[in-house]
């Protein structure tokens, strides 16, 4: 598969030819994607929220009014749910929304994602991130060039101190480890930039490494 390999200042760039990287016919691995997504999601939720039933809530033992005779309607408690302070119907409680997802769906959203990507011409390759000049505005530039608007996903393996210091303050600028790379971190940015080391690290994982 040919991806666009870019000068490390991004004023030039070519087409390059790169073994290893997964193809695809039809629907295959779609759905994975979606279910490691979903899965991803789910496990970031901390799932600690919590409200009160009106057996929970303090207060409401005495029956406010007599039964009858007050022209009222009848009430039991000042907590019953119809109530303001009452407690709450069916609220929701701590629970746990993790999902399970084995390692071989994992590896074919993985690959999937990635083909996706790289057939769709998103993502590009800088021979290296420079770092002798590795200043927030100087990365910038770099990296308008290569992508002048959007969201983009810079991947090294690893990255130079230098350069991590530089970019972590672009607002479109989000930074992940080649080993570290997923399937969603596929998903969320317009452009992915990938070092041509970040890349062979890939190759790798899809080739039989981590994922």
């Amino acid at each position: 598969m040919k991806l666009k390999i870019f000068s490390p200042d991004g004023t030039k760039s070519r087409e390059q030819e790169f073994e290893g990287l997964p193809t695809f016919e039809g629907s295959k691995g779609v759905q994975a994607v979606k279910e490691v997504i979903v899965a991803t999601q789910a496990n970031r939720r901390q799932g600690t929220h919590s409200t009160k039933t009106r057996g929970e809530v303090r207060g409401g033992g005495k029956k406010p009014w007599r039964q009858k005779g007050t022209g009222r309607a009848r009430a039991g408690s000042i907590r019953s749910p119809l109530w303001g302070g009452g407690g709450v119907v069916f609220g929701p409680k701590p629970r746990d929304y993790s999902k399970k997802v084995n390692h071989r769906v994992r590896a074919l959203a993985f690959s999937r994602a990635l083909f996706d990507r790289a057939s769709a011409g998103e993502i590009a390759v800088i021979e290296a991130f420079a770092t002798d000049s590795a200043k927030t505005k100087a990365v910038n530039q770099v990296i308008g060039r290569i992508a002048p608007t959007g969201k983009v996903l810079l991947v090294d393996a690893p990255f130079a101190v230098e350069t991590r210091r530089a970019a972590r303050n672009i607002e479109r600028i989000a930074l992940q480890e080649a080993a570290n790379l997923s399937t969603i971190d596929l998903s969320q940015h317009q452009l992915i930039i990938v070092s041509a080391k970040a890349l062979d690290t890939i190759i790798s994982r899809v080739n039989g490494g981590k994922n």
